[in-house]
């Protein structure tokens, strides 16, 4: 695939927002979901621009203003397409596809030939949970901007493509030119993480338990806050697989696994002893690493990665376990409005909402090993 057809996979990509938002967390109030689907009649559209995030976490918001609710986060290095602007803001698409308002200081702008070599171009990606970029090769540097797990960097090389280094340390440059030094414990390089990572169970339920006790924030999609979604999103991220943003979508991705409450058994007379077995009977099928959702009837309101034995990691006020198990002493209070779970392990590439990272064309990978 040459350049010019990786920015224009992108724009397909990105033009899918005009089928379908995402929005973050739990379903958006009526409000919000009308603030997202139509360009502001403030904008003015110049055409088919790009731009790569320049912040460890960029906020964006549902409107072009600092009051506005914060819909979504992107991390560093993601690639979006601008469709509007409002003086200093940027109303922006991002790969999930999400539509949103964010701050153009936050932004590299570039045209397509530009975002081309930007994805061609080696990066690292930060593997820690939090890091720094420094101005010097040298603990006690000057901080030139922090970092968050997911962050990409483009790899400074050498006239020959050699990847710069000093002793402990790699050389990193923005997209806005920026440039600092990040320990190399902290970042791999992009390409030969990503075809490397493995979303397997283990993997999955390890990486949601270094957000234990992270807090609950809405919109949020990494370590400094996430929402019920934006956990999920990140948590497979994290793990070279894309997922979708919002939890009544990321509940379509994947194979359904049956958890359906029978008419018939929707009472109990039994002290609670029948609630707890008709639990155990719904979450029979489940296996690790599976998504579970809660809501009442078609609406999804919540998400949790199932872990095993009736548990579940999820966030809510913070990101914590619970039990789905009547009786259990951190017994999730909304468990009986379980009503969903999806298999999203090992369902990539199936055309059904779960993608490796390194097959999206919105994070093309250069042959960096």
């Amino acid at each position: 695939m040459n350049k010019t057809s990786i920015a224009a996979a992108l724009a397909i990509c990105m033009a899918a927002a005009g089928n379908g938002l995402s929005y973050a967390g739990e379903n958006r109030p009526a409000a919000a979901q009308e603030s997202t689907t139509d360009t502001d009649s403030s904008a003015t559209t110049h055409g088919h621009r790009y731009a790569v995030t320049c912040f460890s976490a960029n906020y964006l918001r549902e409107k072009a203003d600092f009051t506005a609710e914060l819909g979504n986060q992107l991390l560093m290095g993601t690639p979006v397409e601008i469709i509007g602007e409002d003086g200093y803001w940027r109303q922006v698409i991002s790969p999930e596809p999400y539509k949103a308002w964010c701050l153009d200081m936050g932004l590299a702008e570039m045209d397509s030939a530009s975002l081309s070599a930007y994805l061609y171009a080696p990066k690292y990606i930060c593997t820690a949970m939090y890091s720094r970029i420094l101005a010097s090769p040298y603990k006690g540097a000057k901080t030139v901007s922090d970092l968050v797990a997911g962050d990409l960097m483009l790899a400074e090389t050498t006239g020959t493509g050699r990847k710069c280094t000093a002793k402990k340390y790699v050389k990193v440059r923005l997209a806005s030119g920026i440039h600092g030094y990040v320990p190399k414990k902290d970042v791999e390089a992009f390409g030969t993480w990503a075809e490397n990572a493995s979303a397997t169970a283990d993997n999955i339920i390890g990486t949601a338990e270094k957000f234990l006790g992270i807090p609950y924030f809405w919109g949020g999609t990494s370590v400094k806050g996430v929402d019920c979604s934006g956990l999920v999103r990140m948590v497979w991220f994290l793990n070279g697989v894309l997922l979708p943003r919002n939890a009544s979508q990321q509940a379509k991705a994947g194979k359904d696994i049956p958890v359906n409450l029978q008419p018939q058994d929707s009472t109990d007379t039994s002290g609670g002893q029948n609630l707890k077995e008709m639990m155990l009977q719904r979450i029979s099928s489940l296996e690790k690493g599976d998504l579970i959702f809660f809501g009442t009837g078609s609406s999804i309101s919540h998400v949790g990665i199932y872990i095993g034995n009736g548990r579940f990691i999820h966030a809510s006020k913070t990101v914590r376990h619970n039990s789905l198990i009547p009786g259990e002493e951190d017994y999730y209070e909304l468990s009986d409005r379980l009503v969903r779970a999806r298999r999203v392990i090992g369902e990539e590439g199936n055309g059904n909402g779960v993608t490796r990272i390194m097959d999206s064309p919105a994070y093309f990978l250069p042959m960096d090993n």
